[in-house]
């Protein structure tokens, strides 16, 4: 008799909950016949079916049958995740570490209408909550949840400090891992990355993210690219680096197009596509990738494959910028300041400069130093960017040690200090090549102390040396004098030479000067006209009036009255004097030259 029973229980079909579950269910597939299903499913939830409460958190969520809603999505789904569904209590740690608005919190008071969709205004974007993230994904993780695993696995590993535990997080990476889950697989590689040493610990992480990219996860497949495209733990092959991220890329992970469409635009690993390598990038850029906003700017900027367009540049450095790049807030105060591609703007300039610099870009630092400096900022705008730079100074940034160095001596927004000035400096020397410059000239000039010229010339020396081209010019100058040390015009000539090459005119004037004869080296017109007719097309008003004498006299070259005319009038257009009275005397021989010949 107890066999029949159980024979007819066998038999019995699924229970009229059931049928109207998977009908529900069934519903649900069509968007034409979703909103019935939902209605069916609501139903079933409010007669408390376990996993209608789910399927209707789904819907609100994802808005199929319903129009969106957040706080209802959160309020069903946490219904069945407290009954024990693991999957709910998966999704409830999902969306507390995208982080919930407080009327999604569980005993709150209604929010909003069913009806509404609620999402948080972007600048008010909820914050992750890993500890309340951590508590649901354990539960899912307990009920044999792969993907609560996986998630419990990362909270526990990425978490705060309060709830860290990465072995134990790694246990939890495994049992995800063994169940074939691919986000396991993703954070067993990310481990063993993190910890990775050599070749074989490289190795070993490729082989779990491989197994997570085979599933199509999108990370996996751009940690992978990186690592062809590097040759770490796999072979360098930048056609495999290329595939990868082509395949992330279709993922919209951001960092895969940027590195896709750059690949593109180069030719590397793939055949070389501009117009779609900037497609790539462009979709980057809007999905927040700020590097490829900006590479979008220098691309545009500089043109080449794509044609220069320095709207276009601008409007990319703009929404870098927008999202932090400081390099692209620098260059468009670097691009107002100098008038290119928009209308010359110092305080367009000071701004962008100031924007950087509160980024962290230290070029923008002293560029606003340079604006103090050449009194091309406000006073109160001075002033402050004094402060900050004695609040990085007394943190041992030298860099700022060396620019309020600078502004105490010059008296740039605060009373000028020199023997405060003298102390920023030397401690700044240490490291910064400019601050040996000033450091050494301040001691040649005694100001803020004595003066010391041995001192003083050791110093600038020792920039010059550096390579900075004002210092190989100061430092040249003084080999020629002879001061703070014996004179050696052989050096000299080496040193301004250097700075002739990186641009400094003066140091090119001063080439021609030393081959033009009275010194201590072979005299050599011919390249002294050569330097002098360098500084002279740069606006030097000493190798102006050189290079008229030199074409008026014929020295070092041919003879040239017209031309040495046309020198003499720009250096006295310059206000040099001699230019004047020479330029007279040339028009008298020319006078004479050209009188006829009585015979």
């Amino acid at each position: 008799m107890l066999g029949g029973l159980i024979r007819r229980l066998f038999r019995r079909g699924p229970s009229p909950v059931e049928v109207r579950l998977a009908d529900a269910k069934v519903l649900m597939e069509d968007p034409d016949t979703a909103t019935q299903g939902f209605a069916d499913l609501s139903v079933l939830a409010r007669e408390g079916v376990t996993e209608a409460q789910f399927l209707v958190g789904q819907a609100y969520l994802n808005g199929m049958g319903v129009p969106p809603n957040l706080v209802e999505g959160v309020r069903w789904t946490r219904r069945a995740a407290h009954k024990g569904w693991a999957k709910a209590a998966f999704v409830l740690a999902t969306l507390y570490l995208h982080g919930l608005p407080p009327e999604a919190e569980e005993g709150s008071a209604q929010g909003p209408s069913v009806f509404d969709e609620v999402r948080p205004p972007p600048d008010q974007k909820p914050d992750p909550d890993f500890v309340k993230a951590a508590q649901w994904a354990k539960i899912a993780a307990e009920q044999g949840n792969a993907d609560g695993q996986a998630l419990y696995g990362y909270v526990l590993s990425a978490g705060p400090e309060t709830i860290r535990n990465a072995a134990e997080g790694l246990r939890w990476y495994q049992k995800a891992a063994a169940e074939g889950c691919a986000q396991g697989h993703l954070g067993l590689g990310l481990a063993a990355l993190a910890g990775a040493k050599t070749h074989d610990d490289y190795a070993a992480a490729a082989k779990e993210l491989k197994l997570a990219a085979d599933k199509g996860l999108g990370t996996a497949l751009y940690l992978l690219g990186v690592m062809s495209e590097r040759g770490t733990g796999v072979p360098q092959d930048d056609a495999v680096a290329m595939h990868y991220y082509e395949q992330a890329a279709e993922k919209k992970v951001r960092g895969a197009q940027a590195k896709y469409g750059l690949g593109l635009m180069a030719g590397r690993g793939v055949d070389r596509n501009a117009g779609r390598g900037e497609t790539w990038l462009r979709r980057a850029a809007l999905a927040g990738d700020a590097e490829a906003a900006a590479i979008l700017g220098d691309l545009y900027g500089r043109g080449g494959d794509l044609p220069p367009n320095y709207a276009e540049a601008i409007s990319w450095y703009r929404f870098a910028s927008d999202l932090g790049h400081a390099a692209s807030s620098h260059t468009l105060g670097t691009l107002y300041q100098a008038g290119v591609g928009v209308p010359k703007d110092p305080e367009a300039a000071e701004q962008w400069f100031r924007k950087a610099a509160e980024q962290g870009n230290k070029e923008a630092v002293a560029d606003l130093g340079n604006l103090a400096l050449r009194g091309q900022m406000s006073a109160e705008i001075s002033e402050d960017v004094m402060k900050a730079y004695r609040a990085s100074a007394e943190k041992g940034d030298l860099l700022a040690a060396f620019n309020f160095g600078v502004c105490l001596a010059q008296g740039v927004g605060t009373e000028r200090n020199e023997e405060e000035a003298l102390q920023w400096l030397r401690k700044a020397a240490d490291k910064v090549v400019n601050a040996q410059f000033w450091y050494g000239r301040m001691l040649l000039k005694g100001q803020g102390t004595e003066q010391n010229p041995e001192e003083g010339r050791a110093w600038i020396q020792k920039a010059a040396e550096a390579g900075m081209a004002e210092a190989e010019a100061a430092y040249a100058d003084l080999l020629v004098q002879g001061i703070g040390g014996p004179r050696d015009h052989g050096a000299a000539l080496a040193f301004y030479k250097k700075a002739a090459e990186a641009g400094q005119v003066s140091a090119m004037f001063s080439v021609g000067a030393l081959y033009g004869g009275g010194h201590d080296i072979p005299e050599n017109r011919a390249l002294a006209r050569e330097w002098f007719q360098k500084a002279a097309e740069h606006g030097n008003p000493a190798a102006q009036l050189m290079m008229g004498r030199y074409l008026a006299n014929g020295l070092g070259g041919e003879r040239d009255l017209e031309e040495a005319s046309v020198w003499y009038r720009k250096a006295e257009a310059q206000n040099v004097i001699q230019a004047s009275a020479e330029l007279s005397a040339l028009n008298a021989v020319r006078k004479a030259e050209q009188a006829p010949v009585e015979g």
